[in-house]
């Protein structure tokens, strides 16, 4: 965290649209693969100078650009030559801490998403950011590190001539943002069945490493929710878009993803509700084990309260006591002692109080 927040302030004083990576670098070599496809045909490239998309401008098919790295600074700059990017974009592509968001510039659309992914080992959430830029023929998505949840929309587009080869860009950045956002729902059933599990075993048996546990999926709730919120955000602001690059149908598939956000915002509240109950049955149960721990105590100190007085009588140092010369004495003084503890046994156990 704090070698992210050192790249932060590396761009302080410096002019709006300066490029500069914020993030730690994840792939030795940024990697470019294009995706080129119509109703017919289908074809991939992998791109190993970006000058090679000049070749692509102006060519029939919609044209997918996956850049996955975002260390070299100077593959932007060429981007923004060629395709008339604005700085101030690819100075958000860079800064990897963006919030979900929509912008609409003349000649095309600027989206951020955050990518989530559950790690299985340690239980923590992978947070990528994702960025698109959305033109009349191409597509660019912008990625930190290598894997990603598109693949079954690759997939799709691969080995199905179905409507997504049959319309435009602003289709594919839909099916984008709408197979990012569905994975969300896979990551919260994730979160839900630990949270179900977790509660089960607050019910029957909490134990210490379990406050640790509920910490986790608290955090990994809220994150999910800084997320999702402004996606809900964003999918208006492209509703409300006027921008030639959005064909009216588009439109229609962008109110089912903001229907979509909704349902995840609501599933998300549940879920923190589930938490804090879990957190409060944790809390409880507790309560309850240190109760009992406090009633055995309290039982066991108020059986040796008078037996104590009864040894306290006898241990006193007087000469003449009557019983201290009887042959029978300390014999009938265990008997007696034992009597009394046997009977305030039975009492508790009828006051149910054991």
């Amino acid at each position: 965290m704090k070698r992210l927040f050192r790249r932060q302030t590396a761009k302080a004083g410096l002019p709006p649209g300066s490029l500069v990576y914020t993030g730690l670098k994840s792939v030795e070599k940024v990697k470019i693969k294009l995706i080129r496809y119509n109703e017919s045909d289908y074809s991939e490239y992998d791109i190993e100078n970006v000058g090679e998309l000049e070749n692509f401008k102006n060519t029939e098919g919609i044209k997918w650009v996956n850049i996955t790295g975002l260390h070299q600074v100077d593959i932007f700059e060429s981007i923004e030559k060629m395709f008339g990017i604005h700085p101030l974009t690819l100075e958000d592509i860079l800064n990897i801490n963006q919030r979900p968001k929509f912008d609409d510039y003349d000649n095309y659309l600027f989206v951020v998403l955050r990518m989530l992914s559950l790690k299985q080992e340690t239980n923590e959430i992978d947070n990528e950011q994702l960025s698109l830029i959305i033109t009349k023929e191409f597509v660019f998505t912008f990625q930190e590190k290598e894997g990603d949840v598109l693949d079954n929309l690759r997939n799709r587009i691969k080995n199905n001539k179905n409507r997504i080869r049959r319309l435009g860009t602003d289709y594919l950045a839909y099916s984008i943002i709408d197979t990012v956002i569905d994975h969300y729902f896979y990551l919260l059933e994730q979160i839900g069945e630990k949270i179900e599990l977790l509660e089960e075993k607050m019910v029957k048996e909490p134990e210490d490493g379990n406050l640790e546990e509920i910490h986790k999926l608290k955090t990994n709730l809220i994150l999910v929710r800084k997320s999702s919120w402004p996606v809900r955000e964003m999918v208006d602001n492209i509703l409300q878009s006027e921008s030639g690059l959005l064909s009216e149908s588009t439109y229609n598939y962008y109110r089912d993803v903001y229907d979509h956000i909704i349902q995840i915002i609501d599933i998300i509240e549940t879920y923190r509700e589930m938490v804090a109950a879990v957190m409060d049955i944790y809390l409880s149960s507790l309560s309850n084990r240190m109760n009992q721990v406090m009633k055995v105590l309290t039982i066991i100190a108020t059986i040796f309260i008078p037996l104590t007085f009864i040894a306290g009588i006898y241990g006193m140092n007087f000469r003449y006591m009557p019983e201290l010369e009887h042959p029978y004495g300390y014999p009938i003084v265990l008997i007696v002692m034992l009597l009394i503890g046997l009977f305030m046994l039975y009492y508790f156990r009828k006051k149910h109080w054991l």
